[in-house]
């Protein structure tokens, strides 16, 4: 396989700092215009354990400062998620549609959704509902970012599928994007995939929620996530593009996926 000269690259490097001295040496650190790596997927970035640990720290600092900080989110995932990541694809190997889930590579983009005719669908089937998810939230799948620090392609592509997958867990669980509404999902995907950017979400997100919002997650929410996540089936290995007409209810019976126990709003993001 090719090489490539590595640009100089930074991935929001600014972003990334704590103060100024910090900034300069991850800079000095990341960039590294005067090497050459193997590419093994398009966009691929090889970086040494060194430069993985400070990407993580730095974009976990970042997303610990803004939930909202989409591009450290992920590269606090792509940095520190790799054992998880051979969990995850090992059992969509395990099972008959994951595994073909990984044979064909979909992706979920708005060039990949046939939106007239998930349009068309009758309310409570999976795509209706996954585009009134959209609508109501004001999201598009196309904001997910690519993978980029993931030395392994199948594991990369394992990661984007998670990533690809994200609004799906929201709609399947009746969450919006406000903060309680991610805190629930990220309880369950921690649950669920055991990644290591999951499991930090999990644990300070809770600092972000107003008292009222606390109570419900721990009340209702918080156990409702952990037990559905840790009994449901790989949510990685279902081919929802081929399941857009099947019906909510009965795809959250059939991933045993319990009903939520609680309808939160999509309307605040402040203070929720």
């Amino acid at each position: 396989m090719a090489a490539f000269k590595l640009p100089r690259y930074t991935y929001n490097v600014a972003s990334l700092s704590v103060n100024g001295k910090f900034l300069a040496r991850q800079q000095h650190t990341i960039w590294s215009s005067d090497h050459h790596y193997g590419m093994l997927y398009p966009g691929h970035i090889q970086t040494s354990p060194l430069q993985k640990a400070l990407l993580a720290v730095g974009s976990g600092v970042a997303a610990l400062q803004n939930p909202y900080r989409h591009d450290m989110v992920a590269v606090l995932g792509e940095t520190t998620g790799h054992m998880a990541l051979i969990k995850l694809r090992n059992r969509m190997r395990n099972d008959p549609e994951g595994y073909t889930i990984l044979t064909e590579r979909p992706r979920i983009r708005l060039s990949t959704l046939d939106i007239s005719s998930m349009s068309t669908l009758p309310d409570g089937s999976l795509g209706r509902e996954y585009l009134r998810f959209l609508d109501e939230n004001k999201v598009t799948p196309d904001t997910r970012a690519d993978v980029k620090f993931v030395d392994d392609e199948e594991l990369a592509y394992v990661m984007q599928r998670y990533r690809e997958v994200h609004d799906l867990l929201h709609t399947l669980l009746g969450m919006p994007t406000n903060m309680l509404g991610e805190v629930a999902v990220k309880w369950f995907e921690a649950a669920q995939t055991g990644l290591p950017m999951c499991i930090l979400g999990a644990a300070l997100g809770p600092l972000r929620l107003s008292i009222s919002r606390l109570q419900k997650l721990m009340g209702s929410l918080g156990p409702w996530a952990l037990r559905s996540g840790s009994r449901a089936r790989c949510v990685l290995s279902v081919f929802y593009e081929r399941r857009w007409e099947q019906n909510l209810e009965e795809l959250r019976e059939e991933l045993n996926i319990e009903p939520p126990p609680i309808k939160l709003s999509a309307k605040s993001k402040k203070g929720s």
